[in-house]
């Protein structure tokens, strides 16, 4: 999994009513190893922050599973909805929720401006 944590995301000019600290930790406490969890510099989808992004394991990607970005991650129940939907497999394994298939977005072009 990314977790953007860049200009927008992760911003508490932005969204300050999130600990985007708090986010992160329970993140990593809902994906204990074998899943890796990093942050990354901006993903150039800034008007959807906080960005996630799932990739799929190995074998799922092989298959022909791709990356789900999700948007829009400003609250604990999608961040929970998103490391249960992982723990279950992710992307090529597990079907999506109705709850999570709002939060998906397309990666995008860079923003007028941005350098990808």
């Amino acid at each position: 999994m990314t977790v953007c944590r860049d200009c927008c995301c992760g911003s508490a000019r932005k969204h300050p009513s999130v600990d985007h600290d708090a986010q992160l930790r329970r993140l990593r406490a809902g994906l204990p190893a074998p899943h890796r969890l990093r942050v990354s510099a901006c993903l150039d989808l800034c008007a959807q922050s906080n960005l996630v992004v799932v990739h799929p394991a190995p074998k799922a990607r092989r298959a022909g599973a791709r990356p789900v970005w999700f948007g829009l991650v400003l609250d604990d129940e999608v961040v929970d909805d998103i490391t249960g939907w992982v723990r279950a497999g992710g992307p090529g394994v597990a079907p999506l929720s109705a709850a999570l298939e709002l939060s998906v977005v397309a990666p995008g072009l860079p923003e007028p401006g941005r350098r990808r």
